[in-house]
């Protein structure tokens, strides 16, 4: 599974990092990003900074993007 943050619409409020903190993280422009690993997907973000995570956080992922309130995350199989 992949998934990525549309930084357009992160509203910077950390609920993704707290519920799944080994898929996302939130940088010093406030805003959220995934990550693979210690890679961060920041240059680019958006569309092109799709990561892939285990299926061991689909859970946490998926509660993630149903809790964020920008509505600014998105999930590919």
């Amino acid at each position: 599974m992949k998934v990525w943050i549309d930084q357009d619409l992160c509203t910077g409020d950390g609920l993704c990092e707290e519920i799944a903190p080994d898929v996302f993280t939130l940088l010093d422009d406030g805003l959220a990003y995934v990550k693979e690993g210690d890679k961060i997907f920041s240059e680019p973000g958006g569309v092109e900074g799709l990561a892939e995570f285990p299926d061991s956080q689909l859970d946490a992922v998926i509660e993630s993007a149903e809790e964020c309130p920008g509505e600014c995350i998105f999930i590919e199989a």
